[in-house]
């Protein structure tokens, strides 16, 4: 069933024409992915989707009464309700129920004896039996827990920014809305987390439209790409793989075309030299299709050049620190860590966020002084580092006027002079927007443009914090072309899975004020080695004595008449414990605020788990043993 769908659908900001007569449908079961540069108008094209914007021209149709939610980059909620409270926020049946259910639990807790609140709670608590009310409770503080929010009760306003958000994240994937759309919603949350929402969404019934920097959620999660390019909006789909196979070939017909192009315009171009006198109409149409011609421009795509700037040499000692300790307040971010790098190291540093991975980044950068600790940098070393706050842009000026002030003289690795309006356009800034003042640039393009300015400076050592998080999908691929080229070292703070995998060589958690063992990539294979770290080693053989003489063979041992009637016991057993567990599940769900009988019911669902294990452990002997 289609859901929504634009229809010639125009837009601008400002004077500048973002969408130009698109056309889309969503349909039910859609898991759209939508990428495109910063600055294309992305954002502008989900708010119009979501109805917080209308269009210039066209229009946006909705089938029925379909319900459409919509979460920003950066959302807004209630900053006076609890946390539990704002995730119900929302015109959803089920979701008003849960809040009223929640305020009416408060409100008895602080007058448990009024009459009225009593009837009211237990007619709140009558409609979640028969509504699935409970289990929609449980999802609720399920996915609190795994976006890293636990203290349901807290005021929003309290939280910090990354847990705001993630409350926000929360809200949206439980209200049951027709569309769900998202903005970025892979930013501030960790590797884990991302790999849990992956998940999470391909079980979500309902269409999906996001966009997303993460090329492995892309490849993932969803089965259609719509790319806005130059305005419009071309569809491709399958995932992300299938998306990289078709954009290959639709290249290669539109270079294809623009050589027929040049055919036809360099034979046009030679008639006209010939001296042909417009005399007729039909030589004048033939001069205004040469001028046409001279007109149409083809569409590059995503044409790159390979960035191989000039690197800086870069001796045998790079950085040594020792003891480095940052704390603030009654907050300790490390304590005597220990850091090194040597020549060539390409390090990705993930961990949870609030860690204190960006004060590390920090630290050793000399942007923050450590409490304690030495940093020894050596002579050659030419720092390169991408923060998080893009700081320092000049908004007076013309972007291409920065760079030109930055770095008058850029040269390649063979020696090649390169102007500084090249370089823009290898970053995706056309000659027309190369003279817009910083001041008018999007997020995204002033990300975009710190980058270079980082890079331009021909480091031989480059740290990288977050690089994914405000920069599309075709920026990063830039990215990636100049770190192939890259020989210097490379330290990456990132929860980008894909970006870490192809770009670092060992991955190292910061956790606890530590940075851990580095791991070889890829991300799984870190994942498995600290797996296998943390499982208990199987005890030691005992030492070999001599071996002992041959024993006649022996007969397959069979059951006894006792362990045959103990395994038909547990045949019964088994399955009886499990309906058991599955009830006392259900009564916690139900328990709501009584905590002393959801006391009770926890420790018999823990006995009970006990007791299911050790049958089961038991039916496998036994089953073992009959089979053979």
């Amino acid at each position: 069933m289609n859901l929504l769908t634009l229809e010639n659908l125009s837009h601008y900001y400002s004077e500048r024409l973002l969408l130009d007569r698109v056309n889309l449908l969503i349909n039910e079961g859609d898991r759209i992915g939508l990428i495109g540069r910063n600055g294309s108008g992305k954002t502008t094209l989900l708010r119009l989707i979501a109805g917080l914007e209308m269009p210039r021209d066209g229009r946006v149709s909705r089938t029925g009464n379909i319900r459409v939610h919509y979460l920003p980059q950066e959302p807004h909620l209630d900053d006076t309700l609890t946390v539990l409270d704002a995730v119900f926020q929302s015109d959803a049946p089920q979701m008003r129920l849960l809040r009223d259910f929640n305020r009416a639990s408060d409100r008895l807790h602080h007058d448990p004896h009024n009459p009225a609140l009593q009837a009211a709670f237990a007619e709140l608590s009558h409609q979640m039996d028969h509504t699935g009310g409970w289990a929609a409770e449980a999802d609720a503080k399920t996915i609190l827990t795994r976006l890293g929010i636990t203290q349901f009760d807290a005021p929003v306003g309290t939280l910090s920014g990354g847990q705001y958000k993630r409350v926000a994240l929360a809200h949206a994937l439980l209200d049951p809305a027709d569309l769900l759309v998202l903005d970025e919603p892979t930013n501030h949350i960790d590797a884990d987390t991302i790999a849990w929402l992956e998940d999470y969404l391909r079980k979500r019934p309902g269409a999906l439209l996001m966009v997303t920097h993460d090329r492995y959620f892309l490849e993932r999660v969803v089965n259609k790409i719509v790319e806005l390019d130059r305005r419009q909006l071309v569809l491709y789909p399958g995932n992300y793989g299938r998306y990289l196979e078709q954009r290959t070939r639709r290249d290669e017909q539109l270079s294809t075309a623009e050589a027929k192009r040049q055919g036809i315009l360099r034979r046009e171009l030679e008639w006209l030299r010939r001296g042909a006198q417009a005399r007729s109409t039909k030589q004048k149409a033939r001069k205004q299709r040469i001028e046409e011609l001279r007109e149409i421009q083809y569409d590059r795509g995503d044409e790159r050049v390979a960035l191989a700037l000039a690197s800086r040499r870069l001796g045998k000692r790079v950085l040594e620190a020792t003891g480095l300790s940052k704390r603030y307040g009654d907050l300790t971010l490390f304590q005597n860590l220990d850091f090194h790098l040597d020549p060539g190291d390409r390090i990705g540093v993930i961990g949870p966020n609030g860690a204190g991975k960006s004060t590390f980044l920090d630290v050793l950068a000399g942007k923050t002084a450590a409490d304690s600790g030495t940093i020894n940098w050596g002579q050659t070393v030419q720092l390169g580092y991408y923060d998080q706050h893009a700081s320092g842009l000049p908004e007076n000026k013309r972007v291409i006027e920065y760079i030109v002030s930055i770095a008058p003289n850029i040269r390649t690795a063979d020696g090649e002079k390169v102007e500084a309006a090249q370089m823009l356009e290898w970053f995706l800034f056309t000659r027309p927007e190369q003279q817009s003042y910083i001041s008018s640039l999007s997020g995204g393009e002033r990300r975009r443009l710190y980058l270079l300015a980082t890079l331009i400076h021909q480091p031989n050592v480059l740290f990288l914090d977050e690089p994914t998080n405000d920069l599309d999908v075709q920026t990063l691929t830039v990215l990636e072309q100049f770190l192939d080229n890259f020989e210097g070292c490379l330290v990456v703070v990132s929860h980008d899975r894909f970006f870490l995998d192809r770009n670092v060589d060992f991955l190292a958690s910061f956790e606890a004020g530590v940075l851990g063992t580095r791991y070889p990539t890829p991300f799984e294979s870190y994942q498995q080695l600290r797996a296998a770290e943390t499982t208990p080693p199987k005890p030691a053989p005992p030492p070999k004595s001599a071996p002992p003489p041959p024993k006649p063979a022996e007969r397959p041992r069979k059951l006894t008449w006792q362990e045959k009637r103990e395994l038909e016991t547990l045949d019964t057993a088994v399955p009886t414990l499990e309906t058991r567990m599955a009830e006392l599940e259900t009564a916690i769900n139900q328990a709501g605020g009584d905590y002393a009988r959801l006391q009770t019911l926890v420790a018999e669902l823990e006995s009970v788990k006990v007791e299911w294990d050790t049958a089961v452990t038991r039916w496998l002997e036994l089953s073992e043993i009959g089979s053979e």
